[in-house]
């Protein structure tokens, strides 16, 4: 038999170890020089943007989410220009797809819309909760009964199939088999059917977020310097 990719990779401790000991072999200079902000009124990457949910999310579907600046944003290097100002509003998206045992909806920001109406593309900047961590949580639902419940159908399917009656018919046992493969077959669709059903995800308005600033930001100073 072959080995699969599972087989041949080592443990998750020996990968971590190898990763805190890997060595950066680029030299002792770095590749690029230093460089100077573009603008006065720029955000810079590692900059956090604070909102607040407008519209909440359901993973059970793909979608749009929405969220409204709740902090005046000001440039990185001196903090005393006013680049976004309270009110302006997000536009963004979340994936659908959620693994089992997935408690975060992954959600990222394409749009930053400011009150006069001018805007500017976030190029997918990942969303993060009030704390940092990658992602929103908020409820989610297992559909542990839904689970539950068709394991015990298929359970009662399995046990009414493997009941004979003693002195019946060829004919009789024929039938009984036929029906026994069947059963058999309906209550294993069923089983799997109930653990294809992912987790729901339930994010609610006004959920605090953040939008973790991944490139820098150009911007324009909101109706000059701040006082």
């Amino acid at each position: 038999m072959a080995d699969t990719p599972a087989a041949n990779s080592p443990p998750t401790g020996t990968r971590k170890e190898q990763f805190a000991s890997a060595r950066d072999t680029g030299g002792d200079i770095n590749s690029g020089g230093l460089v100077a902000p573009m603008s006065p009124s720029s955000l810079l990457a590692g900059s956090v943007i604070a909102a607040s949910l407008i519209t909440g999310l359901n993973s059970d579907l793909p979608g749009m989410v929405t969220a409204q600046v709740t902090q005046n944003v000001f440039d990185t290097v001196t903090g005393n220009i006013l680049l976004v100002p309270q009110g302006a509003r997000l536009i963004g998206k979340y994936n659908s797809v959620v693994a089992f045992g997935q408690r975060r909806a992954l959600v990222i920001w394409q749009r930053l819309i400011l009150p006069d109406g001018s805007a500017v593309r976030l190029d997918n900047m990942p969303a993060t909760d009030a704390g940092g961590y990658a992602g929103l949580a908020d409820k989610v639902d297992f559909h542990t009964w839904t689970l539950l419940k068709g394991v015990a159908i298929a359970t009662l399917l399995g046990v009414g199939s493997e009941l004979s009656i003693s002195g019946e018919s060829d004919l009789v046992q024929a039938i009984r088999e036929s029906a026994q493969s069947n059963t058999s077959r309906a209550g294993d669709q069923i089983t799997q059917s109930n653990l294809d059903i992912q987790p729901t995800i339930t994010i609610r308005p006004g959920v605090p977020v953040r939008v973790l600033v991944t490139r820098d930001l150009i911007l324009a100073p909101w109706r000059g310097r701040a006082s």
